[in-house]
């Protein structure tokens, strides 16, 4: 259960990143085109960013669930 544990949240917090990454990366290229509307990009992108670190609390509230609860 350790090793699926560890795994599990390894490849949560890569794919996290990966994608909050992606995310930042396009709201600053928006940003740079188009600098009037960084309010909203910015309102956009933060909300996003909350939705894509909501998968990565999902995976390590699940990864705890492996290492304390399933035997």
């Amino acid at each position: 259960m350790y090793l699926a544990a560890g795994l599990g949240i390894g490849i949560a917090a890569f794919g996290t990143g990966l994608g909050q990454g992606r995310a930042v990366g396009s709201a600053v290229e928006g940003i740079s085109r188009n600098p009037s509307a960084s309010g909203k990009i910015m309102t956009s992108m933060i909300v996003g960013l909350a939705m894509i670190e909501s998968l990565a609390i999902y995976a390590l509230v699940i990864c705890l669930i492996l290492l304390f609860v399933v035997k």
